[in-house]
């Protein structure tokens, strides 16, 4: 039997962080419970997917309206243009890497910053290296240099192959959190971490369908209280990481709030 320590789980003992798992659960099973998921679950996982992308876009500094995502074809413009683009792209491409994020998390994540960032930066798809600048204007944390974010990279990805018995809100929001922190690609760090998150969430079980959107919840609580709460993870204390927990976990249930309304909005529909 393996006495190894796992530190994820470890985190589920922090005071208020059970409190957070527990909320998170119930406000997803609700929405599952909705009698408009057993008939059209398809629909209400693609107006999620669009309302994450939107979200997403908006912690990136593209704050467009949801109309105008759902009603723009190119996204070859200017840097919010290419945000939302990038966030659409994420969204979609999150779904075919289920089956390899717990094999091998590194290829996932270096697939998502190429698919992010697109042709836009020649170094698409690799960690940066020694001197190379990081073009993330919104999150102003103190930046590792590139031997950290290995090191920290590779100790991500360990446990995360290595799985454990942590709830999945816990390791969605570390894996969501650890590399905002980290920034290890020259672009679209927050794009990939949200990304990130949404695959944790998926692929654990917790939300299979994906029509619990935390990009959008993490966007409704606002730009200001993501970086606090992201200063409290950075800073490792365990009320700092509990902060970062909660925060996640609220941005869980918002986005089981979309999705709510949106079963809410197709059933009357259907009356």
């Amino acid at each position: 039997m393996s006495t190894t320590p796992d530190p994820l789980a470890a985190l589920g003992t922090i005071p208020g962080v059970a409190d957070s798992v527990d909320s998170v659960r119930k406000a997803v099973d609700r929405v599952y419970g909705h009698r408009i998921m057993r008939r059209r679950s398809n629909e209400v996982t693609s107006e999620a997917a669009l309302r994450g992308a939107r979200g997403s876009a908006a912690l990136s500094g593209a704050e467009w309206a949801l109309e105008e995502v759902r009603r723009r074809s190119d996204f070859s413009g200017d840097g919010e243009a290419r945000a939302v683009g990038g966030a659409l792209r994420l969204t979609a491409e999150a779904g075919q890497l289920l089956s390899i994020w717990r094999q091998s998390p590194l290829r996932v994540l270096a697939r998502l910053h190429l698919v992010a960032a697109a042709d836009a930066d020649e170094a698409a798809g690799r960690p940066r290296l020694a001197g190379e600048s990081v073009d993330e204007p919104l999150i102003e944390l103190p930046l590792p240099d590139a031997d950290e974010v290995a090191g920290r990279l590779e100790g991500l990805s360990r446990l995360i192959i290595q799985g454990g018995s942590a709830p999945a809100l816990v390791t969605a929001a570390v894996v969501h959190g650890e590399l905002i922190t980290l920034r290890p690609f020259a672009s679209c760090n927050g794009l990939v971490a949200r990304a990130a998150e949404r695959i944790v969430l998926v692929g654990s079980g917790l939300d299979p369908k994906a029509v619990c959107p935390a990009e959008a919840g993490h966007a409704e609580l606002g730009r200001a209280a993501y970086v606090a709460a992201l200063e409290g993870y950075a800073s490792g204390t365990p009320e700092g990481m509990a902060a970062w927990i909660a925060h996640c976990g609220k941005a869980v249930e918002l986005g089981v709030r979309e999705s709510t309304a949106v079963c809410e909005a197709l059933q009357r529909g259907a009356a």
